[in-house]
């Protein structure tokens, strides 16, 4: 899945209309007070700087109260009483009309109303604002006036520092602190140069990482592979083997870390829809992302195919809500206990009704995602190291690979002409025929050939399966003994 994601430009905002400033007059006694407000003039906004720079920082208006020199109330330069000094002031209350402490009604002549509609909005949050500032700041003034011991802040502490702060065992951030470390990104190259990002999990010490196939699919014959830690730490890597049928791969890192930490295997088997899920990856390139959901289904047949081959990939996959996009895939769905279940693989897209994975377009979760079970991926991933090929259970005859027709039809014909049913065969053994449909295997329904094969591959040859299959509108079961393939012929 390519991850590279086209940019759309963010137009500038519209910038407000320039906000009119007047020059005090000079006075070497004292500032002149302000003019009046005009009735006709809408409310100031905000100016917006222009693109790429910080708004500009507006001057507050002159103070509205009384100025500083003669009180109003002396008679003269000899009045008796003296005035009495004016009222002390705090620092947060000098200066603008629009600062925090100032009057609501001195900003705010009796009388005066907004200027039409215009600006009428702007203006009425302005307004709530300069209120809720005054009785803050009348609040903090006159708690300090009243407490000698006060430092003048009214802000309230948390009684523990970043520092302080233990995430408890099994929550989300506990366990996403642990897994982080063994989850890597990987940028795939191929010789044309055209490549993507997904991700890996570590799966041993020796340097093995197990992803999807489609990851590392264009950098397989003579490309480049790169596998960065959480910590930026970045490696080169090769390919081990790829399974394209199962949409596994194992990659390894050329001059591995002797720290690595594989992340624990869980039993996919044992999951239960509802189970809580917490997906890890790269979506869109944005590394060490960490999303949570829960088991939406079990045994859900998912066909998916990454546009690039003709091949596609069958799977019997764990559905789960947690976010997964493009460069989510290859990286581990764990359980709350931390332990991988899953190997997210594919996305129902939301742009159109078909289709899986990554193919066709950017697109992005609506909340259907599909993960390859572990105890599968983990099975390919051993055949993988010790073989550099996968071994597939087969039945040993064609079906048909439409979706949704009532079961899984034994072609008339197999490919390029061979009999549907291969000759001494498991499926022959077994008394199959061209033109049977099979319906369940074992206790699973099939709807169609990919649901077919989905399960077929959830077991190993020499496993021993029940089919249940129509023939002339009657329905029969045998048992099939699993043969196997060798590699991707």
């Amino acid at each position: 899945m390519s991850t590279e994601n086209e940019g759309n430009e963010v137009p500038p905002a519209p910038s407000a209309p320039p906000v009119p400033v007047e020059s005090p007059a000079a006075s070497a006694d004292r500032a002149a007070p302000p003019a009046a407000p005009d009735p006709a003039t809408p409310a100031p906004a905000a100016q917006s700087a222009a693109p790429g720079q910080e708004p500009a920082a507006h001057q507050a208006p002159p103070h509205a109260g009384t100025t500083a020199g003669t009180p109003p109330h002396a008679s003269g330069a000899g009045a008796w009483p003296p005035p009495p000094p004016p009222p002390t002031v705090p620092a947060y209350a000098q200066g603008g009309g629009s600062g925090w402490g100032s009057s609501y009604a001195a900003q705010h002549p009796e009388g005066s109303k907004p200027a039409g509609r215009r600006g009428g909005l702007i203006a009425a949050v302005l307004v709530a604002a300069l209120v809720a500032g005054g009785v803050g700041g009348g609040i903090g003034f006159w708690a300090a006036d009243r407490n000698d011991n006060s430092t003048g802040s009214t802000t309230v502490s948390a009684s523990n520092t970043p520092a302080d702060l233990k995430r408890d065992p099994g929550t989300v951030a506990d366990i996403a602190s642990t897994a982080l470390p063994s989850v890597v990104t990987i940028e795939a190259q191929g010789g044309n140069g055209e490549g993507g990002t997904g991700t890996g999990f570590v799966y041993d010490k020796q340097g093995h990482i197990l992803t999807n196939n489609h990851v590392v699919a264009s950098a397989a014959d003579g490309g480049k592979l790169a596998a960065t830690f959480s910590d930026g730490k970045k490696y080169d890597a090769e390919v081990v083997g790829r399974a394209e049928g199962y949409d596994v791969a194992v990659i390894k890192l050329k001059n591995p870390p002797s720290n690595l930490k594989p992340l624990p295997l869980g039993n996919s088997d044992k999951v239960a829809v509802g189970d809580s899920t917490i997906a890890i990856g790269a979506p869109f390139g944005l590394s060490n992302t960490v999303t949570t959901g829960i088991v939406s289904a079990k045994d859900r047949p998912v066909t998916s195919s990454d546009g690039a081959s003709s091949k596609s990939s069958y799977m019997s996959a764990l559905q789960t809500d947690a976010s997964i996009n493009p460069g989510n895939s290859g990286g581990p769905l764990l359980d709350a206990g931390g332990a991988v279940i899953g190997i997210n693989s594919a996305i129902k897209p939301a742009e159109s009704g078909g289709g899986l994975g990554g193919g066709g377009g950017q697109s992005g979760s609506i909340g259907l995602g599909f993960a390859i079970p572990v105890n599968q991926a983990k099975y390919v991933a051993q055949q993988l190291i010790k073989n550099g090929q996968a071994v597939y259970p087969v039945i040993g005859a064609s079906v048909a690979l439409q979706e949704n027709t009532g079961g899984a039809t034994i072609s008339r014909e197999g490919a390029s002409g061979s009999q549907a049913v291969t000759p001494n065969g498991p499926a022959d053994k077994a008394g199959l025929k061209p033109g049977d449909v099979i319906t369940k295997l074992d206790d699973t329904v099939i709807d169609s050939g990919p649901t077919l094969i989905g399960q077929i591959w959830t077991h190993k040859p020499g496993d021993t399966v029940e089919i249940t299959y129509k023939r002339d509108g009657k329905e029969h079961t045998t048992d099939v003994v699993l043969g196997q393939r060798k590699g991707e012929s």
